[in-house]
């Protein structure tokens, strides 16, 4: 008998289980008995959560990867979270004009479209992040390291990037373009050239800009080569297709 309660109070709720034993006539030291093994059983239950929250707070996220903080839509403007763990973060939509993250880690974090004017990332790891449609106007981004990051329809103009690294990162041509302008610097975690990085003056610099807007940053087809890769100087090939 007492088996059968310990398994129905596991996988039953208790509200159910004591209105059913008033109405099947059940003897009061029956019910006595159920009643202290729901105490002992749900008391379990939540000390086991509360150890496994205090746990996983303690370690800044689950399974410890990253602190997975909610800034989604937040008002962070002049904020500072400088050299903070911000893994798997998420800060869509948020407002984070002026504010400073410097030195802090970013990876895997999502900030698309996400607003950050003349935000400071001094120095931060911002590598496999999404960062597509943010404005990032004037932004601080010396030595920070954007590698794999996806930047797809972001505003860079007038951001700072001296020895940002960009290895890998998702670009369209245009802003890319922009940036090589007067991109320079080594970032001195990566060893990375910021030029380097971006593709500034290769020959072989993709035409396409990026995977996912095709259309918004290519070339006409006709001056493309067989290959999809644009010539030295102009950006641009008139190479016969074959």
């Amino acid at each position: 008998m007492l088996l059968v309660l310990f398994i129905l109070l596991r996988h039953v709720p208790t509200i159910f289980l004591f209105k059913a034993f008033l109405s099947a006539g059940v003897k009061p030291w029956q019910r006595a008995v159920a009643a202290a093994l729901s105490v002992a059983v749900l008391g379990a239950g939540m000390h086991a959560r509360a150890e496994l929250n205090k746990f996983e707070a303690d370690i800044r996220g689950e399974f410890g990867i990253g602190s997975a903080a909610q800034y989604g839509s937040a008002d962070l403007r002049k904020a500072v979270h400088a050299n903070e763990n911000l893994r798997r973060a998420n800060f869509t939509s948020a407002d984070m004009r002026e504010a400073d993250f410097s030195g802090s880690t970013f990876n895997g974090a999502y900030l698309e479209k996400a607003v950050a004017y003349k935000a400071k990332f001094r120095g931060a790891d911002l590598s496999d992040t999404l960062m597509d449609r943010m404005v990032l106007n004037e932004a601080d981004l010396r030595d920070a390291i954007l590698v794999r990051a996806v930047l797809t329809r972001s505003d860079l103009g007038g951001a700072i990037i001296e020895g940002a690294d960009f290895s890998d990162a998702v670009i369209d041509l245009p802003q890319k373009q922009a940036l090589c302008k007067y991109a320079n610097g080594i970032n001195p975690v990566t060893g990375m050239s910021t030029r380097k990085s971006l593709g500034c003056g290769n020959s072989r610099r993709n035409a396409y800009g990026s995977p996912s807007a095709p259309l918004l940053s290519a070339p006409p087809e006709r001056l493309l080569d067989k290959d999809g890769f644009c010539d030295k100087g102009t950006g641009l090939c008139e190479a016969t297709i074959q």
